[in-house]
């Protein structure tokens, strides 16, 4: 397991729970010791390098930051790639673009790798409880090669398509989320300024077609002002970056989602990138509170 933040930590833990041989390796080498302090008896070893991790290793699991950061670790002078062996798997959780997911399908097909590009949704909490959903772009060969070892940490595992569509699902996801946690938003201000029972509101309009995952999570902590968990939004901004350049190489135009980005960028503005999405409230005031 390469990347041990908040979603790779939990996914290491269920793999080595489920029973596999674990091997933990992350580019901040005092998070992994810290997660192995966390987890004793879990990992068999932690790593020195990419290369390092996959050495005899049948599966390698990525969930890192971005494109540069997946290329190097996997393509890179010490990456997966060059001590993975022939009909290993290799799995990416990670949110990059299209093009990055298809350039490293490419160089697997030529070393005889399964190769998936798996990036999920079901935040923290889905990570936690092992719930997450995969959306997943490759081979049918390279999806049952990784189905296994992928059902030890989610329900659901959807073959989009081939490589590089798994990314293309994530996208779409993410453009959902933002235009219903921007509309979820102005709704929490909208009844906080009616004087309204929100505990009421949430009950009379949560069980018709208003509602949402975004309403059933963040409804409460919008109202409470709670905004230190789940996706944040410097992680959002990248992922809509990504729609809307996939978007304009499609010649589809995404107004909403180009809105929404730019509410986002008001709120790190204030410095608040680390805060989960939700806190895109905090560009509404409150009637009656400065």
């Amino acid at each position: 397991m390469i990347g041990l933040g908040t979603m790779g930590g939990a996914i290491a833990r269920h793999i080595a729970e489920a029973g596999h041989e674990l091997t933990i390796y992350n580019r901040t080498p005092e998070r992994a010791r810290k997660w192995r302090d966390a987890n004793p008896g879990l990992a068999h070893r932690i790593a020195a390098n990419p290369a390092h991790a996959a050495q005899d290793a049948d599966v390698v699991i990525t969930c890192v930051g971005n494109d540069d950061d997946l290329a190097d670790v996997v393509l890179g002078p010490n990456g997966v790639f060059r001590m993975l062996k022939r009909g290993g798997t290799f799995i990416d959780h990670t949110t990059v673009s299209a093009r990055i997911a298809r350039q490293i399908s490419v160089e697997a097909r030529d070393l005889k790798i399964h190769c998936v590009d798996a990036p999920m949704t079901g935040s923290q909490i889905g990570a936690e409880k092992g719930t997450l959903t995969l959306m997943c772009g490759g081979r049918d060969d390279a999806l049952e090669a990784a189905r296994p070892i992928m059902e030890s940490y989610s329900s659901r595992i959807v073959h989009v398509g081939k490589a590089g569509s798994g990314q293309i699902a994530k996208m779409a996801n993410q453009i959902c989320i933002a235009g219903n946690v921007a509309a979820l938003a102005e709704a929490v201000r909208f009844a906080q300024a009616s004087h309204l029972d929100m505990d009421k509101v949430y009950e009379a309009i949560s069980g018709g077609a208003a509602q949402s995952w975004q309403m059933d999570n963040r409804w409460k902590t919008m109202d409470a002002g709670e905004f230190d968990f789940g996706l944040a939004i410097d992680w959002m901004r990248k992922d809509l970056g990504l729609s809307l350049e996939e978007g304009r190489g499609l010649g589809v135009s995404l107004p909403v989602a180009a809105l929404v980005d730019q509410f986002f960028s008001d709120i790190q503005a204030q410095g608040g990138g680390r805060l989960d999405t939700s806190a895109i409230i905090k560009r509404l005031p409150q009637k009656g509170k400065s």
